[in-house]
């Protein structure tokens, strides 16, 4: 029997690791992966704070997957513009959709969309060197500084705020971030959480980060840890940093970074742009929800970032879950034939290896619907055809591994583990295997 053919769509770790999957079948199979970038490894790439570089180090797993018989990186081909998902279906045995959560949640409050209230997903984007995301213009010349959610984003976005030149300097983190936050006038940053500290969402190592950085004290209310009970192994070692940081006396450090729990933002208020956020104290009911009381206080401050959570974005001719944010599915499969992975599958949530078994729970369900499945027919050369006769040009792998390369190369006299080529232009210009229609 000829190869099962498969699209995967999307080539962060939920793609990478359902073509490694796909890959180790016990039936032939051969990958193409669709990537609208001209890069490859999603938020390993954008998405992992600059200053944790072992995080990263996942993509050389990724890496050797890419290398195997069969898989084709195919770079600069955005599903929905250039392909359909009918064209996938015509081309394919099956699809697996592995797209992420590509937008934020909203608070739904007065003043979110004053100037100067960001999603933290388009901060994040923007500091990594994203291509759509480099003509956006932070001013980080104001004072005070809110990031409203305690989940491990909103950690990195404080923790980005509050970094020193010396300690931007060795990362990768794109050179217009690097200059704008190390000029920055910033002297707090307020991370602000709706429940308690037993409730936060952030894991303890991103915690204790806050402790060592470099310019900046860390600043916890022993009060709002009073009656605190961890209500699992990560909140209770969370506490016991909370309450480590709550002990410390402030050091004189050039910025603070202060940890607000029980408070909701009510509004985002300001003549044209922020000026302050009004927030509410809450209590928590028997179920740990936040309930709002009526104590009420202001927050002047002349930025903010809202981390509250990202959210799928449905693709056109695929069935989506609205209130879910995700592609409609069970257990990973959306119909005979077509397949979801990670956060587009299941919601945002769990760390990179997370999305290990998520990938190889959807990939036995593609097996088991399509071992002994008749094959459609169609070969490599018909995706090519397809994609020539609509002058897309494409990055193939080595594409990628030359823009990996010039990146490398112009970091490493600058002791850096690379130069981020920040632009389309730049990308695609430095992608040597930029595959176009002749």
């Amino acid at each position: 029997m000829s190869p099962l053919r498969v699209a995967v769509v999307g080539s962060g770790p939920a793609g990478f690791y359902a073509a490694g999957a796909l890959l180790s079948a016990d039936v032939p199979v051969q990958v193409d992966m669709f990537e609208r970038l001209p890069t490859p490894w999603g938020l390993v790439r954008l998405g992992v704070a600059p200053d944790h570089p072992k995080l990263k180090t996942v993509s050389k797993a990724f890496e050797r997957i890419a290398e195997r018989p069969g898989f084709r990186f195919l770079g600069n081909v955005k599903v929905g513009r250039d392909v359909s998902p009918e064209d996938l279906a015509r081309l394919f045995d099956a699809v697996v959709y592995a797209v992420g959560a590509q937008t934020d949640r909203r608070l739904g409050i007065p003043g979110e969309d004053l100037p100067g209230s960001w999603p933290a997903t388009e901060f994040v984007a923007w500091y990594n060197g994203h291509p759509d995301y480099q003509g956006l213009h932070f001013d980080l010349n104001v004072e005070r500084a809110i990031v409203i959610g305690v989940g491990n984003v909103a950690l990195d976005v404080a923790r980005m705020l509050a970094l020193t030149p010396e300690e931007l300097g060795p990362t990768d983190t794109a050179d217009a971030a690097i200059a704008a936050i190390g000029g920055a006038s910033i002297k707090e940053i307020v991370v602000v959480g709706r429940r308690g500290p037993a409730q936060a969402a952030f894991t303890t190592p991103e915690l204790a980060e806050l402790g060592d950085l470099a310019g900046a004290d860390v600043i916890v209310d022993a009060a709002d840890l009073e009656g605190a009970e961890s209500t699992d192994t990560n909140s209770e070692r969370n506490l016991e940093v909370l309450r480590e940081f709550a002990t410390r006396k402030p050091s004189g450090k050039p910025k603070r970074v202060v940890l607000k729990f029980f408070r909701s933002p009510v509004a985002i208020l300001g003549e044209g742009r922020v000026e302050s956020v009004e927030l509410v104290r809450n209590v928590l009911d028997e179920d740990h929800r936040a309930v709002p009381t009526e104590e009420l206080s202001m927050l002047s401050c002349g930025l903010v970032f809202r981390s509250v959570g990202y959210r799928g974005v449905a693709l056109p001719g695929v069935p989506f879950d609205e209130r879910a944010g995700v592609i409609a599915n069970e257990g990973g499969r959306v119909a005979p034939g077509v397949y979801a992975a990670g956060w587009i599958k299941r919601g945002p949530t769990g760390v990179i290896g997370t999305n290990k078994k998520d990938a190889t729970e959807t990939v036995e369900l593609l097996l088991e619907d399509l071992r002994d499945a008749p094959r459609k027919g169609a070969t490599a050369d018909d995706v090519d055809a397809l994609l020539d006769e609509r002058g897309v040009p494409r990055v193939v792998y080595d594409g990628w591994l030359a823009i990996d390369e010039a990146e490398r190369s112009a970091g490493d006299p600058l002791g850096r583990p690379r130069v981020k080529l920040c632009t389309w232009d730049a990308l695609l210009a430095a992608a040597e295997g930029l595959h176009s229609a002749t």
